[in-house]
């Protein structure tokens, strides 16, 4: 199991630098398409939206095995990605950003349940958590690896597209090396991976799984609210060039690591409900924080560096938590909970364009207020099956 998560994680490691990298380079994007920023944002949106339609792969994990889910997810988003060395351009772009959240979409659902079919509950937050090394990892590593290719690309109007190459062909490669260290048949006691569960209809009764599911779209959309406009609001405020984005980005990184570090440590003691309250509370202070440290460069990098700890800290605690809300529809909640997800990063991205403008103060007063409502719904509603409080 351990070579096979590693592995994994490094696969998601892929997943995550293609999603992420637009963010901190929305205006290298925007000078190579010749397309403004705020219409980037709004495809950021609508690829968001799209991901909304996650509940519907989710039997694809049930039906048809989670490593073989997982396997087709990676071969859709080399597909993806070379669509885009292929055929340069906005529409390519497009659909090969939907293609590459479908394709994340499947591969977490399906990692997910493989993990919590196979990992007891007492020590599943920590294997969450490693897994989720690789969002940050995206940042951390991922993003100034692409600054670095967009710096050195032949043209400066060829830049925006110099990634996509390298991420379809290490793609295909996770693929292979995925395929030869997972066990080739599937474990006779894990019947979840042939019995479809409790239907949508019960799924979507559950209060259990209604609150996480507001609490992930709380917390997404004010993330969401303020990551469609750092880089913007760096680059404009400070002055910083793309190598110098990509510094920041990994800024974002090592807080991401370190909440994510967090929750190894301290979820599976604390116990996910109480830690998912106490990151809930952080994250409230670091947004409210950010128009008040955000004067000054070394003052925005720390306000960042807090905001994303926070949020990394809360949702990865969440993850092990929404897996036990309701274990016999497991990869239906799991799918569930990155649609809302989805909806937050829609919404999130179409009130952080309306707000570039109106300046970072309101970006965080917005994302602070979600996330007060957010902390609510969790205390309120969202536990484990079987905890009566």
């Amino acid at each position: 199991m351990n070579v096979q998560v590693l592995v994994a994680t490094a696969a998601r490691l892929l997943l995550n630098t293609a999603l992420r990298m637009p963010y901190p380079y929305l205006p290298a994007f925007s000078r190579g398409l010749g397309v403004p920023v705020p219409r980037l944002i709004e495809l950021l949106s609508v690829r968001s939206a799209l991901a909304m339609g996650a509940p519907l792969l989710a039997q694809l994990p049930d039906r048809y095995g989670r490593r073989r889910m997982m396997y087709l997810a990676l071969a859709v988003f080399s597909g993806a990605m070379a669509l885009v060395v292929v055929w340069p351009g906005l529409i390519a772009l497009a659909a090969g950003s939907v293609l590459g959240l479908a394709a994340k979409t499947l591969f977490d659902t399906s990692l997910q349940s493989y993990i919590g079919d196979r990992v007891p509950y007492e020590r599943r937050g920590r294997v969450l958590a490693f897994i989720e090394l690789s969002w940050s990892g995206a940042f951390f590593l991922g993003l100034p690896v692409v600054g670095w290719l967009l710096v050195n690309a032949a043209t400066p109007a060829a830049a925006w597209r110099a990634p996509f190459g390298p991420l379809a062909v290490l793609g295909l490669v996770a693929t292979a090396v995925l395929w030869a260290v997972m066990p080739h048949e599937p474990p006779q006691a894990h019947a979840s991976e042939r019995v479809a569960g409790p239907g949508w209809r019960t799924v979507l009764r559950n209060p259990r799984v209604l609150g996480g599911l507001a609490v992930g779209t709380l917390i997404s959309g004010a993330n969401e609210n303020l990551s469609v406009v750092f880089g913007t609001w760096l680059e404009g405020s400070f002055a910083l060039a793309l190598t110098a984005i990509g510094l920041a980005t990994a800024v974002i990184g090592v807080a991401e690591l370190l909440g994510e570090g967090g929750v190894m440590v301290l979820s599976d003691r604390l116990g996910k409900r109480l830690a998912g309250t106490w990151g809930l509370a952080a994250s409230i202070g670091a947004y409210a924080l950010l128009p008040v440290l955000g004067r000054t460069l070394p003052g925005a990098l720390s306000a960042l560096f807090l905001v994303y700890l926070s949020f990394e800290f809360t949702l990865v605690t969440l993850i092990p938590l929404m897996t036990e809300t309701m274990p016999l529809a497991r990869a239906k909640v799991m799918s569930a909970f990155m649609a809302s997800h989805a909806v937050g990063r829609m919404l999130g991205a179409l009130v952080g364009v309306r707000l570039l403008a109106a300046g970072i103060l309101s970006t965080g007063l917005v994302s602070a207020a979600m996330n007060v409502a957010a902390l609510g719904i969790l205390l309120v509603w969202v536990r484990e099956e079987g905890d009566p409080h």
